[in-house]
């Protein structure tokens, strides 16, 4: 019996090598980072696999951006309570204007910022960004209880440069993290993280009314101090990054081809004029309330109140922004926002004080989150998320620089309240109608 022949192996049959399952994986792997790259293209939205949508460290990121959020922005939207007693007591030998320098200068730092913080942002750096600018904002708010009354350039040097630089660190960073860790409810997170400003804004000029008279200014701004250094400590050990590890996957910045980009140089346009008028009743909506004796406990509230509402508009707007595109919701939020600052003029007792500043709260929320959100609905790839939102936010800061400061120049010292009223309506109104028809004429879709 002859024993038997070994089986031989088809010609056609390959015997699978480790090197060529590697080879396998990695040309896989490259193919889908280019599917990533042009479904990010095509939707305007972050679809890397490097990003899972969603979950429990995307969701715990989400909130640490919340509690440094609610201790920087929501800080900066208390300055109305600081205009108002600067205004009445502790600057009251200077105008009206010369202490919107003040704020605005704060309001504009932030943005003007931008395109270091969102280079930076993009390039790896955000946990030193928000270290670096949590750390110096914390320093110039005790700083500034340790300014003097009829003191201008003491409290400027803390309040307006001071926490504005280390806003302008952390703000870009803070409010772009959840282009890391989500794809589908992106616009969503970002709301949910931006309604930490509007929960600041609700403590803090609560806080700050209350204790002022009982305790002094001084100890009352140790006191909020040591609130948002808490808040900061908390928010820097939860936010997590989720950088791709290879560099290469990413296409190169390109920041000049921005410049050639119609719809997103007209989007910038339409923030530089509407942040002319924007942050109005944010900074005098209680000046305004005093000036025209409403019931003084009300008007003390008449921020906290706006900023309340402003929740609503942050989450809800950036939720419809999923669904419709962000950019088709600003027009009508400009709109609306631009005429309840028409409003202001018809506020003559507590109810019509809480129906304005209720209103102006949800809409002007909404505005600003679907601002953040629609400027990354401009970017090519997601590379250029943090590089594209930050140069916008900087070149618009200077609406954010001027405009206080004008409003009180058109306020005067006789508190004219007509001129920077309509001023202030008449560009929200006016800002948004042309960078949304030419984003939608160069996408072929009317939903942006």
């Amino acid at each position: 019996m002859a024993p038997p022949q070994p089986q031989k192996i088809p010609a056609t049959t390959e015997i699978p090598s480790e090197s060529s399952s590697i080879s396998n994986s990695s040309a896989e792997k490259s193919r889908r980072n280019v599917d990533a790259e042009n479904a990010f293209s095509e939707r305007g939205s972050f679809s890397s696999d490097d990003a899972a949508d969603g979950g429990v460290d995307a969701w715990v990121t989400i909130f640490g951006a919340w509690l440094i959020l609610f201790a920087t922005f929501g800080y900066l939207y208390s300055f109305g309570v600081y205009q108002d007693y600067y205004t009445r007591y502790f600057l009251s030998h200077h105008s009206p204007s010369k202490i919107a320098w003040i704020g605005s200068f704060q309001l504009m730092m932030p943005f003007a910022l931008g395109i270091v913080s969102g280079k930076l942002f993009d390039a790896g750096y955000f946990h030193a960004l928000e270290i670096t600018g949590s750390s110096i904002f914390a320093l110039s708010l005790f700083m500034l209880s340790l300014a003097e009354p009829q003191q201008y350039y003491q409290v400027f040097l803390s309040q307006g440069l001071g926490m504005g630089l280390g806003l302008g660190l952390t703000f870009i960073p803070t409010a772009s993290i959840a282009h890391h860790h989500f794809q589908r409810r992106k616009s969503l997170a970002i709301g949910v993280a931006l309604s930490g400003n509007s929960a600041g804004a609700i403590v803090f000029p609560i806080m700050i009314n209350q204790l002022i008279p009982k305790i002094g200014f001084a100890e009352t701004v140790r006191a909020s101090g040591y609130i948002v250094l808490g808040c900061l400590l908390l928010g820097n050990c939860l936010v997590r990054t989720a950088y791709k590890r290879n560099a290469s996957d990413k296409p190169k910045l390109d920041i000049k081809s921005f410049f050639s980009d119609a719809p997103y140089l007209w989007t910038i346009l339409g923030a530089l004029v509407s942040t002319l008028g924007f942050y109005f009743p944010l900074i005098y909506l209680q000046l305004y309330a005093a000036q025209h004796h409403i019931d003084s406990s009300l008007a003390f509230y008449s921020i906290a109140i706006l900023n309340a509402s402003s929740a609503v508009g942050r989450v809800a707007g950036n939720h419809l922004a999923d669904l419709y595109g962000p950019i088709n919701l600003i027009v009508p939020c400009s709109f609306i926002t631009g005429g309840t600052i028409f409003a202001v003029l018809g506020v003559n007792s507590v109810g019509s004080l809480v129906v304005v500043s209720v209103m102006y709260g949800i809409f002007a929320g909404a505005w600003l989150s679907l601002a953040m959100a629609g400027l990354g609905s401009l970017a090519r790839h997601p590379g250029e998320v943090g590089a594209r939102a930050g140069l916008a936010l900087a070149l618009s800061s200077f609406g954010s620089l001027g405009a206080a400061p004008v409003q009180g120049a058109l306020l005067t010292d006789q508190f004219l309240w007509t001129k920077p009223i309509a001023f202030s309506g008449t560009l929200m109104v006016a800002s948004a109608l042309v960078s949304r028809h030419l984003l939608a004429k160069e996408r072929g879709t009317q939903r942006v």
